[in-house]
């Protein structure tokens, strides 16, 4: 693989001295981007984009030609692992992802069993290496995998959920049968995060994006020990290098020394928590991801630049700032509004830490 020639992200992650603060966005190929709708529609359908390494590498490349980004994130989805167990995904015109046969009766929770992810996932682990090599060592790749609690939502709800009835319902009333799906689970995403980055992936991410959702009880119950156990068994090093971790729990900033308590490297936030607060609360314990309220990017330039320099100047003059949205990046994003932000955090983060 070609030497590196920006490693600002990676350095970040690990709250090493960097020149400015880098910059990726969580969804930054999607629809917001002409070009990237164009390539969907050349493949037909979501899944189709997913399961495909040329066409997932073309549309990680996207955002890179056109923002100078400090990252790229594989194109993949966080439903491949379930949908990999046998579950049968499927997306509803309108309605988003599904589940033909979601986890309802004991006997299939009990025969629930940790998917290969050289065999029923070997096409994301081709996408990594595709992608990697596309890049040519210009920027590192993140990989990333649905979190065990929110896996186990989309399992046990068949998809979304406004209220989680049926999963909450089982975690107090059965939560001997819940605690077997995350288990299961964990070790599933422990295995396809490791085959990633065996693959090429640089830096993994885990997305608990319904993590918010618990009560602290139940969070700490059925979501953090579960993130703990991914991120104990992660390869901690590929190559020669520190492969770091950043686990995001949506809704969790209530419980952000909690999250950094579990040895990640990184703690991603939503744009509910101020970033200057949450450093102050975890100290030099992980580097902060974060965390700019997507809606902001809707609003005239001079204010997308004005809230992006506000996140910087709460987070100060430290190591260990990864510049992000507070969650993916909206379908109906201007994308010049992207242009307005990478080149603010940039320049002013600079300024930043020059003393300026």
């Amino acid at each position: 693989m070609s030497r590196l020639q920006n490693d600002t992200f990676l350095r970040a992650l690990l709250r090493q001295p960097t020149e400015y603060t880098p910059l990726w966005l969580m969804r930054q190929a999607g629809r917001y981007l002409p070009e990237y709708c164009e390539t969907r529609k050349r493949a037909g359908s979501f899944l189709n984009l997913c399961k495909s390494p040329t066409l997932a590498c073309e549309v990680t490349l996207q955002p890179l030609a056109r923002y100078n980004l400090d990252a790229a994130i594989l194109f993949s989805d966080i439903l491949t692992v379930p949908d990999a167990m046998g579950l049968g995904l499927y997306f509803a015109e309108g309605e988003g992802p599904r589940f033909e046969r979601p986890l309802r009766d004991e006997w299939e929770i009990r025969n629930l069993a940790i998917p290969d992810p050289h065999a029923e996932l070997q096409y994301v682990m081709d996408a990594v290496a595709e992608i990697r090599r596309a890049l040519n060592g210009s920027v590192p790749l993140i990989g990333f995998s649905g979190s065990p609690w929110t896996l186990a939502c989309y399992m046990v709800e068949g998809g979304s959920s406004d209220d989680y009835r049926k999963v909450k319902a089982m975690a107090y009333s059965r939560p001997d049968l819940l605690h077997h799906i995350l288990s299961v689970t964990a070790d599933s995403v422990v295995a396809y995060l490791n085959a990633q980055i065996q693959s090429g992936a640089q830096a993994v991410m885990v997305f608990d994006s319904w993590g918010g959702v618990l009560s602290e009880a139940a969070y700490h119950e059925f979501s953090l020990p579960y993130l703990k156990r991914v991120v104990d068994g992660l390869i901690k090093e590929n190559e020669g290098e520190r492969v770091p971790n950043i686990v995001f729990t949506k809704g969790g900033g209530l419980w952000i020394e909690s999250i950094a308590g579990i040895g990640c490297d990184a703690v991603g936030l939503d744009w509910t928590m101020d970033i200057g607060r949450a450093r102050a609360l975890v100290g030099d314990k992980v580097a902060l991801q974060g965390n700019l309220d997507p809606n902001v990017l809707f609003a005239p330039p001079e204010a997308v630049a004005r809230e992006a320099k506000r996140v910087l100047d709460s987070f100060g003059n430290h190591p260990g700032h990864v510049f992000n949205l507070g969650h993916g990046i909206s379908q109906f994003t201007p994308p010049e509004s992207v242009s307005v932000l990478v080149d603010t955090v940039h320049e002013h983060s600079r300024k930043i830490r020059a003393g300026a």
